[in-house]
């Protein structure tokens, strides 16, 4: 069963082709608008949505000649349908219908978040249901039960900020370049992580909640006493505050993993692509077993969407109208 994923929630257009049967990505094809958001601090999703434009059916001949595969051998499409900037939401969602009535095939829209949660599975070895998820992006912080393939327990997420998206101000508050993840990173390898003590929001609490809002001000307050701040106060900053971001998160899967009674840890989104995070949750985690994809697939592809839709289209859902949900709770689906 070859299924045809496409994602476009935010600034990344992503094709890919999966076959069900092999557990195997055919092909897959990738453009990243980053570097042109990052002349605006942040996405502009009125230039995502032109991008997505112009580059879907150049990327979707890509991946059907480099799959050999004819539009015939695929049995459906799937695309994102949320959550995601609505515009570049209805791009997507607008040609996957227009393949899927060319075509004569199948199409469903799926749960950007449940794509990041399932993209473990193409790993070797595989996590075994259930395990606790660990989704960690710009736009979501979560922490789900996964008890089996559409069967998710949310018990715990951000109240404020996500994650990611406190690592791109804090970086905006450096002075550094969007997106603010990989350069927070790059900055901290130099710095001392003991530097600075910032808070762990929310550690002591016995709810499995997330805040990330309080540690970003901490650290602007920390930048205003120091009027002309150097490199390596800047480097011990960086340090400190990614620090203070992997404790919190660590602290928090330990409950989780000791009230659900789990013992496999699953991380995906962007922000799994950390090193240092990744590093800290298998020195500090003995006993669990840690799965996150490989660093390429941490961030939005269609490989994600391709093997969604696989399980969606299997149990027989479809979609014959473009419905796209740019707030959709994981809990809806």
């Amino acid at each position: 069963m070859n299924i045809l994923g496409i994602e476009t929630s935010c600034d990344e257009t992503g094709i890919a082709i999966y076959d069900g049967e092999s557990n195997k990505i055919l092909s897959e094809a990738l453009f990243s608008q980053a570097e042109k958001h990052a002349l605006y601090g942040g996405v502009v999703p009125e230039l995502a949505s032109r991008d997505h434009v112009t580059k879907l059916i150049p990327l979707l001949k890509l991946v059907m000649q480099e799959s050999n595969l004819e539009p015939k051998d695929l049995h459906g499409l799937a695309y994102t349908a949320g959550p995601g900037l609505r515009g570049p939401l209805l791009i997507g969602a607008s040609i996957s219908h227009a393949l899927s009535k060319g075509w004569n095939k199948p199409c469903v829209g799926v749960h950007h978040m449940e794509g990041h949660l399932l993209m473990n599975l193409l790993e070797e070895p595989a996590p075994s249901f259930p395990f606790l998820t660990l989704l960690i992006s710009g736009g979501h912080c979560m922490l789900i039960n996964t008890k089996d393939i559409g069967d998710y327990s949310l018990i715990g997420q951000t109240r404020d900020d996500a994650v990611g998206e406190a690592f791109d101000k804090v970086a905006k508050l450096l002075g550094l370049p969007y997106p603010g993840g990989p350069h927070i990173e790059k900055l901290a390898i130099k710095g001392n992580p003991n530097a600075f003590d910032l808070p762990r929001p929310m550690t002591k609490d016995n709810h499995l909640d997330f805040s990330f809002s309080g540690l970003k001000t901490a650290v602007l307050y920390t930048l205003e006493k120091q009027k002309n701040p150097s490199q390596d106060f800047k480097e011990d900053l960086a340090a400190s505050f990614q620090e203070a971001v992997a404790e919190t998160l660590l602290i928090k899967c330990k409950k989780a993993l000791q009230v659900e009674c789990l013992n496999q840890l699953v991380v995906g989104g962007g922000v799994a692509a950390n090193k240092f995070i990744m590093k800290k949750f298998k020195q500090k985690l003995p006993g669990v077993d840690i799965f996150s994809p490989d660093i390429k697939n941490c961030t939005d592809n269609g490989s994600m969407i391709a093997i969604t839709g696989y399980h969606r289209l299997k149990n027989g859902q479809t979609d014959d109208r473009i419905l796209v949900r740019p707030r959709w709770d994981l809990s809806e689906i």
